[in-house]
């Protein structure tokens, strides 16, 4: 049985996220699916110009499997602009950073994403370090969780 597939972190989301070739309107051109961790792979590698490891480790995925989704990437961006189809963006396995949760008891951080967010919420998650379920979110300046950087993340459908 094959493992399941790691939420990608991202940090972009377009607010255009469909592409024509000029002249053209939707229905009239095959359109081909752009995933949004996709688009953050070219964006990092191509945009941002940074190296693959640093890609791979914003992403939380395996250089070998960022350099996939780069090549995937790749190819369906060649593939519209060669034949001139349409580019759809959406879907995917993402996450989006939450927030930087701090354990009360040793102090330990790291960045927490939207699928344990309510675990830690109603303490059944707890720190990797020490066990504790005293976990707090670090841009909070209340000590729980900010609903400005907590809650306004979800996640992707696959």
């Amino acid at each position: 049985m094959a493992r399941p597939t790691k939420w990608r972190r991202i940090e972009h989301i377009p607010s255009i996220s469909c592409f024509l070739p000029a002249g053209t309107s939707p229905g009239d051109v095959p359109e081909l699916t752009l995933k949004l961790e996709e688009l953050e792979a070219l964006r990092l590698k191509d945009l941002l110009g940074l190296e693959q490891a640093e890609c791979a480790a914003k992403m939380g995925v395996s250089r070998p499997t960022f350099q996939r989704i780069l090549i995937a990437a790749r190819e369906k961006v060649a593939d519209c602009l060669v034949h001139g189809k349409a580019i759809n963006i959406e879907g995917g396995n993402y996450t989006l950073n939450i927030c930087p949760v701090k354990c009360l008891a040793c102090g330990q951080e790291w960045m927490e994403s939207y699928e344990n967010l309510e675990a830690i919420k109603q303490g059944t998650y707890t720190c990797t370090s020490c066990g504790s379920v005293e976990l707090r979110c670090v841009q909070s300046q209340r000590g729980k969780f900010c609903r400005r950087h907590c809650h306004r993340h979800g996640r992707g459908n696959r």
